[in-house]
Parts: C-alpha cells; structure tokens; sequence
C-alpha cells in the first residue's frame, strides 16, 4: 500500500497476477487501480459487476429485461402515468389476479377514494378482526386511480388471507405534502371505528413505504392510536437520497430518470427535508413510538443505505426491526409476479403482520 498525491492506492489481486499477463504491469496496475481520497471518496479505474450468483435465473433475466427496454423519459406526467398503467402495473396486477384471486371493491372512506381487496376465498378466521392498509408507489406521482393502486396488493391479500384497503391518496404535481400523510390518516381514522389499532397493519413499496413512515409520525401529532405493525418496502423512513447506494443509481433500472420533476422531489419540495413529518428517521422521540417494523429491500436498490440506516436508527430506538435484503435484486423488484424472490417477500410480509397483529 502506498500514498501517492494524499490518495492511498489499494493493489487489486489481478494487479499483482500481473507479471502473467500480456501486458505491462504497469498497464496492468493502472488499469485495476483503486484510489481512496482523505474524505473517503474511493475512485475505481475500472470495475465490472456481474450479476448477483445469489440471485435467481428469473431475476437476472427480469434485471435484463429492464435494462434492454427502459422506462421512457421526456413524457409529461398524464401521458407517462397512463403508459405505467398499461406497460407495468397493470401485467403486474393481472399477474398476481392470476395467481391470487380477489375481488376488489371501490369505496370513498374518510372522504378518501379507495379500493377494498377481499381474497376469493374469503378474509381467513384469524384476520377477520384485521385489516391491512396499503399505501401504493410510484415516485409520489404515479399508481392511483388504476391498476397501480392494487398491485402488491393482490398477492398479500390471497395469499395471507386479508382484507386491504389501498389508498388513492394525492399526487404530485396536482397535491404537494402532506397530503398523502393527511389521506392515509383519513383512512386509518375512519377504519379505527370497526378494527382496534394493535390490528391495523399499514404498508407499501418504494414512496408508499416512505409514506407508511410519514403517517404514522403524523399520527403521533394528531391524536391517532399506533397502528400494530408497518411495512416499509423499497424505500425508508426518510433517509431519501442518501448513503452509498444513492451513488450507485445506473445500477437500478427502475431509479426516476429524465427531468428533476419526473420523481419525488416534486413532491417534498419546499419541506425541510429532516422536519419529523417528513422524515422521522431522523429524530429519536418519534421513532421510538414507532410500531414494530418491516423492511425490505435489494443489494442494487438504490434505497438500500437508507434502509439500512433505517434499521439501525428503529433499533436505536428500541423499536422492533426486521431487515431483509435480497441480493441482487432492484427497486421494487419483489413486486414482479415472474421473479420467485418476490414469493418469499411477499411471504415474509404476511408473516411479519400475522405475528404482530394483534389477535
């Protein structure tokens, strides 16, 4: 190891093969170098990341599948919403129907619209005193008012046996925060007439996850119960745009691309965005009244430091924290029906609620 310039060089093993190749080794080392600067920024002259042997088959293919036919860019917001619907909510929904039938109801609660998921077979006996609120993703701007609002929904609705209500909360452009906090906390208010709080479970993927954190802070400062259990799947409870894996964002195929207001900043523009509401993550006293927590994300999520962090910071507080990662896996990619690591989280969730939940 030596210092060059205030850097401190790593040797790569392929560096120190170097006399084997065909080439100088001085050609060599250069080409595998590795430099780490006083603030900790490391710098890799060439690095090539192959997919995850951890994963499987079907998800490296549906890795693929998203690199090769990306998500468009330059669309205005009605026109990309409607082209999510058709091209990606929309087979994810049928898929899971598929596979988990339910019927599914259109209901205003709390003055809210909403869509009310009941599995073919009927609400198990365990869960007939439960209910799950599912909060959608789509960067705070897309997934209501279509297929987006069931999505992930379907599959922990039959396979666990639950009665879901989604949540068609307000969107950006048309609504900036808090009004999701203040949907989701319309919904929770009115269900808190039929179900005691320890069985309501509130969970959701990517910005439906960071606004599962958001609610239940705003709860906390306007009277409502603790619900008995989260989900915060593919996102955190507000380390937005932070850590390690935020650097690493061409590796996650579905990470917003294209102009600044095509994702969540939109959004939370304006907002400080460590005030408690909007990311609790940062401060102890709120999280601490944080029900027990599921997380959930990928090792190529660009999300995955804030989850970690998240994690930590629940834990910290003395709150129940479960961390699963996938490694390999995406933004949102649980949520693909053909990928069989979406099967084992949508297991884990319906376990994690039937364990916490109250009975």
């Amino acid at each position: 190891m030596a210092k060059i310039r205030g850097k401190i060089v790593l040797a790569t093993f392929a560096g120190l093969a170097c006399v084997q190749a065909p080439v100088p080794c001085a050609a060599a080392d250069k080409a595998n170098e590795v430099t780490v600067d006083a603030d900790g920024t490391t710098q890799f002259s060439s690095i090539t990341i192959p997919f995850s042997d951890l994963a499987s088959p079907e998800a490296k293919q549906a890795y693929a599948d998203l690199k090769n036919h990306p998500f468009p860019v330059g669309l205005q917001v009605p026109e990309y919403r409607r082209w999510l619907d058709t091209t990606f909510f929309g087979p994810i929904a049928d898929r899971e129907n598929a596979l988990y039938p339910v019927s599914i109801e259109s209901k205003i609660i709390g003055g809210v619209s909403t869509k009310i998921l009941t599995p073919a077979q009927g609400v198990s006996p365990r869960n007939k005193d439960r209910v799950l609120i599912n909060v959608h993703g789509g960067a705070f701007m897309f997934g209501g008012n279509g297929p987006g609002l069931v999505a992930g929904a379907i599959s922990i609705a039959g396979l666990g046996g639950y009665k879901i209500v989604s949540v068609d909360y307000r969107m950006f452009p048309e609504h900036k925060f808090p009004s999701a906090s203040e949907d989701v906390a319309a919904v929770y208010r009115e269900l808190l007439k039929d179900y005691k709080p320890e069985n309501i479970g509130i969970y959701g993927c990517s910005a439906g996850g960071t606004i599962t954190a958001q609610a239940v802070a705003w709860f906390q400062v306007h009277g409502l119960p603790r619900p008995g259990a989260i989900g915060i799947m593919c996102a955190s409870a507000g380390a937005m745009g932070r850590g390690d894996s935020n650097k690493m964002w061409p590796s996650d195929p579905l990470v917003p691309r294209g102009a600044p207001e095509m994702h969540f900043a939109g959004y939370l523009a304006g907002v400080d965005p460590k005030d408690p509401l909007v990311a609790p993550v940062y401060s102890p006293d709120v999280l601490k009244k944080f029900p027990p927590t599921l997380l959930i994300t990928g090792s190529r999520s660009e999300e995955s430091s804030g989850a970690f962090y998240s994690d930590i910071q629940l834990t910290k507080a003395g709150v129940d924290s479960e961390l699963h990662v996938w490694d390999g896996l995406w933004h949102g990619a649980y949520m693909n029906p053909a990928v069989p690591e979406g099967k084992e989280v949508d297991q884990i969730i319906v376990n994690f609620f039937n364990k916490h939940l109250g009975e």
